[in-house]
């Protein structure tokens, strides 16, 4: 459907609306009432009885080193400081920070590995929280895609193409199945990096953009600091009852000109209005963890109570969802370890450790953990072999590493407490049971109850979907 249908369709529906003896008040009560349910003209959702309700996204940004965290490979002790062989290489492209580094060695592991569970999943000595959920999780070994740098790679993750400009997942999944709650929105984002700032990384608003689709699916980012939502507070001297005087008057002009043009982003306008006005209560009352036992906080570690850190986030990511958010992206830059392999990695797991087994252990507690589905990755992984020069062993560092990766999941019809896929004796290449990005797209959405093949949006004279003209779904990860 194009923006212009789209336009046609919604001036006809909302024209008969206008003409009949409700009038504009009910067209702009209409608009409030169906703000949160989905699209009427969205394909009818969802297409089977989905195992997850709702989804929160652990994006680590900048790429956890795979080698180092969960895929143990002992070949890399074994030839540590040696030059990985050009067969295992294969002319394979890197980034620009590698790309001519003649010197390739190979970098053993800088953890140490054990097993966890009855599973007996690995997983590294800095990671011991994780540890112990083990057998709670899904470690996906063989993930791969096709991007070498950051914001390319983690576009392709959210939106299933390398060029911004097309819906997030979390509007995907907004647009089609609404939300279950009233007072907050479908789709909620949340940023933190690392306290030491050891990296860059730029968090892109098109990372949860609505794309092509209508800007009410779009993201709402919470904020670090201060107000988590902008402009939610009345001035001085405006009372709620005024504001809600105001909003009704504004409501009718809108509406007025949506009956008149039939632009959705009009609908938008009064939608967020009244988002807006529902969330100065919601807000507040979601962000007061005063009723929050001591147990649990402490669960989520030290930093659970300093607004903007991973472990708030991941608090408040399981507040939001026993509210009924649709989808929570949370992301976490600091993973970026080109120069700083030998001191960041810790510093970054231990910050991220703690907090993301809390909210595994936090959801299955209070009953939520099986029908919310929770995704911890980067959007990709770190070379095997060194970024650097082997004998300065405080400038280790790993290079970016489309090759293979691993990702875990949990809940949310996901089957616990195994292994899917592998990568070779390097952790070089993906091997066995190998998943693309797409293909962790459509396993997403099957397990939303959306076949993703049939999930589509008519833009520019062609049907669009998340995953383009490509995913299978991973059945084996299944329950």
């Amino acid at each position: 459907m194009t923006p212009s249908d789209l336009h046609r369709l919604n001036l006809t529906r909302r024209a008969l609306f206008g003409q009949g003896a409700a009038g504009i008040g009910s067209l702009a009560l209409g608009s409030l009432m169906a703000s949160q349910r989905p699209d009427p003209l969205a394909p009818a959702l969802p297409h089977f009885a989905p195992k997850a309700k709702r989804v929160i996204y652990l994006l680590q940004n900048g790429a956890p080193s795979h080698v180092d965290l969960f895929d143990h490979k002992p070949m890399l002790k074994q030839m540590h400081g040696t030059q990985i062989p050009d067969s295992v290489v294969g002319g394979k492209r890197f980034s620009t920070m590698t790309g001519g580094q003649t010197a390739r060695p190979v970098l053993g592991e800088i953890t140490q590995f054990s097993r966890h569970g009855q599973s007996g999943a690995t997983v590294s000595s800095f990671l011991p929280r994780i540890g112990e959920i083990a057998d709670e999780l899904c470690f996906i070994k063989s993930m791969h895609t096709t991007q070498v740098n950051h914001a390319p790679a983690i576009t392709f993750l959210m939106t299933g193409a390398e060029q911004a400009g097309r819906p997030a997942m979390g509007a995907w999944l907004s647009y089609g199945l609404g939300s279950d709650s009233e007072d907050l929105p479908a789709f909620v984002v949340m940023t933190s990096r690392d306290k030491e700032a050891s990296c860059g990384q730029i968090f892109y608003d098109f990372y949860w953009g609505s794309g092509f689709l209508p800007s009410k699916y779009q993201g709402v980012k919470f904020r670090g600091s201060g107000d988590p939502v902008l402009y939610l507070s009345n001035p001085d001297g405006m009372s709620r009852e005024l504001r809600r005087t105001m909003l009704d008057g504004l409501g009718e002009l809108n509406a007025i000109k949506l009956r008149d043009h039939g632009d959705p982003e009009t609908a938008t306008r009064i939608a967020q209005y009244e988002m807006a006005y529902r969330m100065q209560s919601s807000v507040p009352e979601l962000t007061d963890l005063s009723n929050e036992p001591k147990h649990i906080l402490d669960m989520y570690g030290p930093d659970v109570l300093r607004q903007g850190s991973y472990a708030y986030n991941c608090l408040m990511a399981r507040r939001l969802a026993e509210r009924g958010v649709r989808f929570v992206q949370l992301m976490h830059a600091g993973w970026d370890q080109h120069r700083n392999l030998n001191t960041q990695l810790k510093i970054q797991c231990t910050d991220v450790d703690a907090p993301s087994a809390a909210l595994i252990k936090d959801l299955k507690q209070r009953g939520l953990l099986e029908d919310t589905l929770v995704i911890w990755g980067g959007e990709f992984g770190r070379t095997p072999f060194l970024q650097g020069d082997i004998t300065n062993t405080k400038q280790w560092g790993r290079d970016h590493h489309p090759y293979a990766f691993t990702v875990w999941m949990a809940g949310g019809g996901i089957k616990s407490g195994i292994t899917h896929g592998e990568s070779d004796e390097f952790g070089f290449n993906a091997v066995k049971d190998k998943v693309h990005i797409h293909d962790l797209q459509a396993t997403i959405m099957h397990l939303m109850g959306i076949d993703h093949e049939r999930f589509t949006f008519r833009f520019q004279g062609r049907q669009f979907r998340l995953t383009d003209i490509h995913g299978e779904v991973v059945k084996p990860v299944l329950a």
